[in-house]
């Protein structure tokens, strides 16, 4: 990967393809959106930007606190470092936490907005979410973050380990073992920002691009009830259910996940595009 000076740190990126610009911005699992890379819904027609944000894989590690919004001027300040005025943003859990804050804080830089599963943990759900993560804040507290890990990644797949991990080893080798060294940053950094994020239904009518809300059907009750929030509260949202997958959406099924956001996009595209 290449590397951008953005806000006195440094973050590592990549660009495929091209077309419209589309900005890629992914949570625990740093190369997550590695699947849609290669679907030609979006990588036959869109320049593809995928980055690891700070305190992830090879991006500087700075001290917390590191919040949301510090996430998402990063992001503004990439897109501006790559001569990139105006993007496409899609976000995934965490990632799609950042890809809102920055829709709210520079709407200039954002033409559409793709949340796949936003993870919003103010919602009421999400205190139970917090009782089922208990034995990953455990294992990590104890110095065993594999553990944490595996712990973590089974509450937000639905699945056991063994069926999670299986699923990450076949389409994103190495990312288990990238996500065990990242634990710090996603235990000790990600997850405080992220319970400290304050989006309520004011900063989501805030929102005025077309907003696009991905949906595993079998997803857990928390993005169900997140989306159920989005789509009451955002202004111009549109919807999208992904038969057979959870969270994990788009690298499960990663050929309908592209399909729905090209369509999008295509519905929603760039002066002149």
């Amino acid at each position: 990967m290449e590397r951008a000076q953005v806000n006195g740190v440094e973050l590592e990126y990549q660009v495929v393809g091209s077309g419209e610009p589309v900005l890629l911005i992914s949570p625990v699992i740093a190369d997550g959106f590695l699947p849609l890379l290669s679907e030609p819904a979006l990588a036959d027609h869109y320049q593809l930007i995928r980055y690891h944000k700070r305190g992830w894989v090879g991006s500087t590690h700075t001290p917390p606190p590191v919040t949301i919004a510090t996430h998402a001027a990063d992001a503004a300040a990439l897109l501006e470092r790559l001569g990139v005025p105006r993007a496409h943003i899609a976000g995934h859990s965490s990632g799609a936490a950042v890809g809102a804050q920055l829709a709210l804080d520079r709407p200039d830089t954002v033409q559409t907005l793709a949340l796949l599963e936003l993870s919003l943990l103010s919602v009421p759900s999400g205190e139970a979410f917090f009782e089922q993560a208990g034995p990953a804040f455990a294992a990590y507290g104890s110095g065993d973050h594999e553990g944490a890990i595996a712990a973590f990644m089974s509450v937000v797949g639905g699945a056991d380990w063994a069926t999670c991990r299986a699923l990450l080893d076949e389409r994103l080798p190495g990312a288990v073992a990238q996500a065990v060294k990242d634990a710090d940053t996603f235990f000790g950094i990600e997850l405080p920002a992220l319970a400290e994020w304050a989006f309520g239904p004011a900063d989501a009518a805030g929102i005025q691009c077309p907003v696009l809300s991905v949906l595993g059907a079998e997803t857990q009750p928390l993005w169900v009830e997140v989306a159920a929030f989005l789509r009451s509260s955002v202004p111009h949202v549109e919807e999208r259910v992904v038969d057979g997958v959870g969270h994990l959406l788009h690298v499960q099924r990663p050929e309908p996940v592209a399909r729905a956001m090209a369509g999008f996009l295509a519905g929603h595209p760039m002066a002149g595009g």
